[in-house]
């Protein structure tokens, strides 16, 4: 048997102790199958006293991660600190510098340094695997980089934020606003206190980003992804959804529009019949379309300790087994340089809800408006306000939810439309716009 590999685990949260632990029960019958053992040598976090429910007896502490990154006694640097700068960027450097592999889950640090990153380990000769950063236990990016070489992407879309599927599953589950839902989430666990990297959107880009440059082989270019996030989704939102045959999940979507790449985080109206339509709760998914493969949609648990570290022990067994690709799929230097399409010449119906004020004339103002942007509307939808859980109406108020649907349209001229309604004064609040996504994956057609 070969020697073992030696590994320094530096942030000792839920997903490394998960880790350490799974390293330490199951160390045997992961040797049997590599025919080399895997140790944990040494670990660094902030809190040694803290009791985390393993022994870690048997391992060097560090204090400091890079220290721990440069020790020449180990041969892989996993980091689960998190954060795109300071130790994190700190220390992956440094180990990359030292010759040592390195195995992370922070999908920030990726995001913002990736390319760089990249280079740097391919420089040194020496493995940067990130499986656990996007999507969890879904093995997606070795999936994008190994299996489907054959293939030009043209296409990926995918729920990447369990927090936010939790949230939209609920609201529409038990008819309840979004802050009461959020409050729920952050009683079990689902939802951090301050919740806005998840909620508005952020976290999905980061995930997007990384995939995008699998997908199409440019650098990642986290700064080009346009981002809304699920804090505007009203019942009002889901009900009209439910109505028209759709459901509004968040959605991570990427394309090569052929004049550059489109990258975008939005909410999104997908088609009830649609399998990403099927995915609730903390569940994940990643749909990707090539054009030898067709395609392709991948399901699972996207976040918690048991997912994220089963990912990391994937990303751990390819370095044992001395299996080393680069890390976005081919070579840094062969990336190609990010070009941005142009967001707004995306075509596609709309939703769009307002609270348009009661007084003759203002639903023909509305629809001169989209007129003159030459908007074709499918339907114009006016129904009273009702309560919740109850068919009853609310007491008359001077301003009643419109729905507009569209056809096929370009963005500019949607959002041209609604620049210029909200200046005419027909309406009580900014309107509520979603993107009714055409989905070519996962779809049957």
């Amino acid at each position: 048997m070969t020697e073992p590999l030696r590994i320094g685990i530096a942030g000792l949260g839920t997903v490394g102790a998960s880790v350490f632990g799974i390293l330490a029960d199951r160390g045997a019958e992961f040797a049997d199958r590599l025919g080399r053992s895997m140790v944990v040598t040494s670990v660094c976090a902030r809190d040694r006293s803290r009791d985390r429910g393993i022994d870690l007896s048997g391992a060097v502490w560090f204090d400091d991660p890079v220290a721990l990154a440069r020790s020449g006694d180990i041969d892989v640097f996993v980091e689960l600190m998190g954060g795109e700068d300071g130790h994190a960027k700190l220390s992956v450097e440094a180990a990359l510098r030292a010759g040592r592999h390195v195995v992370t889950a922070n999908k920030a640090l990726l995001a913002t340094h990736g390319t760089a990153l990249a280079r740097l380990a391919e420089d040194h000769g020496v493995a940067l695997n990130f499986e656990a950063a996007v999507a969890g236990v879904i093995p997606i990016v070795k999936t994008m980089r190994e299996c489907l070489g054959a293939n030009r992407i043209r296409h990926v879309y995918g729920i990447m934020n369990g927090t936010c599927n939790y949230i939209l599953t609920e609201m529409e589950r038990e008819k309840r606003e979004f802050a009461a839902v959020l409050s729920d989430a952050q009683d079990l666990g689902y939802a951090e206190a301050d919740p806005t990297f998840d909620v508005g959107g952020f976290d999905t880009a980061h995930k997007l980003a990384i995939l995008t440059s699998l997908a199409f082989g440019t650098e990642v270019s986290f700064e080009d992804v346009y981002i809304e996030g699920i804090e505007k989704i009203t019942q009002q939102d889901l009900n009209a959804a439910a109505e028209l045959g759709f459901r509004i999940k968040l959605l991570g979507v990427a394309l090569d529009t052929g004049n550059g790449i489109e990258q975008r985080v939005h909410p999104t109206m997908v088609p009830i019949d649609s399998p990403i339509a099927d995915v609730d709760g903390v569940f994940n998914a990643v749909a990707i379309s090539g054009d030898h493969m067709g395609d392709l949609m991948l399901e699972g648990r996207g976040a918690g300790a048991g997912p994220t570290a089963s990912a990391v022990i994937a990303d751990l067994f390819d370095v044992a087994a001395g299996h080393i690709v680069p890390a976005f799929g081919r070579p840094a230097s062969k990336l190609a340089a990010y070009r941005q399409a142009r967001m707004r010449a995306h075509e596609g119906g709309y939703y769009v809800a307002l609270e348009l004020y009661d007084r003759p004339g203002a639903v023909a103002a509305i629809a001169k408006r989209m007129a003159e942007q030459g908007i074709s509307l499918e339907s114009i939808i006016q129904k009273p306000r009702m309560l919740p859980h109850r068919q009853e109406r609310v007491e008359k108020s001077d301003t009643m939810p419109v729905v507009l649907i569209t056809h096929d349209t370009l963005e500019q001229a949607v959002r041209e439309a609604l620049d210029a309604i909200e200046v005419d004064g027909h309406i009580s609040s900014s309107p509520r716009m979603i993107r009714i996504e055409k989905l070519q994956v996962g779809t049957g057609k």
